[in-house]
């Protein structure tokens, strides 16, 4: 071995995780390093760089940044990063900035692959160390900026193109055969690397060059093209595009990987791209006029929440994203209902609840709502009219795609459309004796909000709910050990429980098996602390104020219910672009060995959290 290939395995083995590996691994790797240097405050890497190498600080120091430019965390000599890049799609999701001038040992990926395959303290080094599912969370958590998504995550169509001995008439005629706004002309090129661009000309250009101009249509299109069009690179963000066609007034932005034009951007995609956005979404869905044109917007929902998918966003932004859709469907429909119908003759509140209350919906889910109606109610006078209200909803939120509820928790039943007194006896009833199938069928309601008219009555329902059921031990065992029937995943040895029969044999439903769970559990806490917040992100702040939980036990359940609802996101993402139907059912088999060890251990999590919970709680362990 080479005196520098010593040298180098020399100081590997001083550090973990090399420390651990036999001394002819560590002389193989000393051999493949190769070796960079960075002037101070130079970037080794950028957010959504492409990434094939694990980094070893030699010399010097390195900060590691989140997404939106806060500083992570600081690295000096021996530290290695860049392992979460190569383990999660090979793109980076810390960028890496130099402290002082540095030296950077590089180990190509499919050496650290190989270790990784080859030796389970290496692995276990790289994908749990300093709590792996804590560090794959924060990355997740902390990298959100809705403007990072690349141009390529604008839905273009391909460029038409035509050569540049083209006339001007020709290239009328293609644009009108093609039905677009403006074509690429395009040359050969010196060298063996194919056609490049040599100019753009647009429908405005034919306006103002051809037609205004009294030029001869037979004349060559390389009259009135723009010859030096302004471009951008494929690497680039939708943003830069946005701001590129702004600043240089222009409507058509060709994008190029070298020399080489891989599509044009027109001004119509930055609006559909934008129109993508929950707050597009919104204000377009309120000045719907029918259930039908409702109906409409279900792919333009799936855009947006394929969209924060793609830019990282979490699942808090995503959750609360769905549910403000949901809501304003509901509010929508209401208002139309109105119209139908007439004014109300009473007062009433339209309640979500469930994952919409929580502000945890995602796209597949059924509706659960009820009705609070003004004491005044009376039911041969006004029952009609709210039956058809109930019923027109409904139906409106399943053609929209919130499927009727199967266990039927919804306004449609008399049994969910009691007046504010009624609710009261009712909640009072559960709290006070609390029955366990009861208790079973009905703890969604323990999660509610007001979307629609009085929406003050939920708030005054939830605070009647939260300073009864804190002074219920009965009751809170009784909700705890309804929390226990659905478990986690795992058999004795950690492997992965899978459902047995169905159409989804050899999957997980993370719903039922990992989000509600957590939901169920955390809202058990919740309750408990007197927490009024409905979400269980903002209700674990509260049960952590409380001192309810052990030291460190919030950030396991956050880190927990934060991996598992990504993993289930992403997969409902995936289904979307797939053109399949939704559902919640994820195999293993497809996920990364990371997510399949981060996984197991989310689901420890929840067994963990399960066992606490029946000795915090003790009538749920009978």
């Amino acid at each position: 071995m080479e005196a520098e290939h010593t040298e180098i395995a020399g100081f590997l083995q001083q550090y973990p995780p090399f420390d651990s590996l036999p001394d002819e691994v560590v002389a193989r790797v000393a051999q493949q390093v190769q070796i960079g240097y960075y002037r101070a405050g130079s970037d080794i890497f950028q957010f959504g760089d492409e990434i094939h190498e694990l980094s070893v600080i030699r010399s010097g120091a390195v900060e590691i940044y989140r997404r939106n430019g806060e500083l992570y965390n600081r690295l000096s000599e021996g530290a290695l990063f860049g392992q979460l890049s190569l383990l999660m799609n090979n793109r980076v999701r810390l960028p890496a900035r130099t402290l002082e001038d540095t030296l950077i040992y590089f180990i190509p990926e499919s050496e650290f692959t190989r270790l990784c395959d080859e030796f389970e303290s290496f692995a276990y080094f790289v994908e749990m160390d300093d709590n792996s599912l804590r560090q794959a969370v924060s990355s997740q958590y902390h990298s959100n900026s809705l403007m990072a998504s690349k141009v390529s995550a604008l839905n273009v169509r391909r460029p038409v193109c035509l050569d540049v001995s083209a006339s001007i008439c020709e290239a009328a005629k293609k644009m009108t055969a093609e039905g677009v706004s403006c074509l690429l002309i395009m040359r050969e090129a010196d060298n063996e690397t194919g056609r490049r661009l040599a100019g753009i000309i647009t429908d405005k250009d034919m306006r103002s060059r051809v037609v205004a101009a009294g030029v001869d249509p037979s004349e060559s299109v390389t009259r009135v093209m723009t010859s030096t069009p302004v471009t951008l690179d494929h690497d680039a963000f939708a943003f830069e595009a946005m701001l590129t066609m702004l600043r240089c007034n222009i409507h058509h932005l060709p994008i190029l990987d070298g020399e080489r034009l891989v599509s044009v951007i027109a001004t119509s995609d930055i609006v559909r791209y934008e129109s993508q956005s929950v707050l597009h979404i919104v204000s377009n869905m309120l000045r719907q006029t029918s259930v039908d044109e409702l109906s409409a917007l279900k792919p333009e929902i799936h855009a947006c929440f394929v969209r924060m998918v793609d830019e990282d966003a979490n699942s808090h932004m995503i959750g609360s994203a769905m549910s403000e859709i949901g809501r304003s469907f509901k509010q929508r429909l209401l208002q139309l209902a109105e119209q139908k119908l007439g004014p109300p003759p009473v007062p009433y509140c339209f309640l979500a609840l469930g994952s919409m209350a929580r502000d945890e919906q995602l796209v597949m889910t059924d509706q659960d709502n009820a009705l609070i109606l003004d004491n005044s109610f009376d039911e041969r006078a006004h029952g009609d009219y709210f039956v058809e209200l109930a019923r027109f909803v409904s139906d409106g939120l399943n053609a929209c795609g919130y499927v009727y509820c199967k266990g039927n928790i919804m306004a449609t039943n008399p049994q969910w459309r009691k007046t504010r007194a009624e609710w009261e006896a009712i909640f009072g009833g559960w709290i006070e004796n609390p029955d366990r199938e009861a208790l079973l069928n009905c703890s969604i309601f323990f999660d509610l909000d007001g979307v629609y008219g009085k929406t003050e009555w939920a708030d005054h329902l939830n605070e009647f709910i939260v300073s009864n059921a804190r002074r219920s031990p009965r009751f809170l065992a009784s909700l705890a050990r309804n929390a226990l029937n659905r478990t986690a995943p795992l058999g004795f040895f950690k492997n992965f429980v899978m459902e047995s029969d169905g159409q989804h044999r050899n999957s997980i439903n993370l719903k039922r098996r990992g989000t509600a769970p957590l939901s169920d559990l955390i809202r058990v806490h919740a309750l408990a602390s007197g927490s009024r917040a409905q979400n269980s992100f903002e209700r674990l702040d509260d049960i952590v104020k409380s001192g309810i939980l052990p030291a460190g036990r919030d950030t396991d359940l956050r880190d927990a219910l934060e991996f598992i609802s990504m993993v289930r996101i992403r997969h409902q993402a995936a289904d979307i672009r797939a053109g399949i139907e939704v559902d919640n059912n994820v195999e293993p088999a497809s996920l990364t060995e990371f997510e399949r060890r981060n996984l197991k251990e989310a689901f420890q999590v929840i067994g963990n959290s399960q066992r606490f919970l029946r000795y915090r709680y003790p009538f749920g362990g009978r």
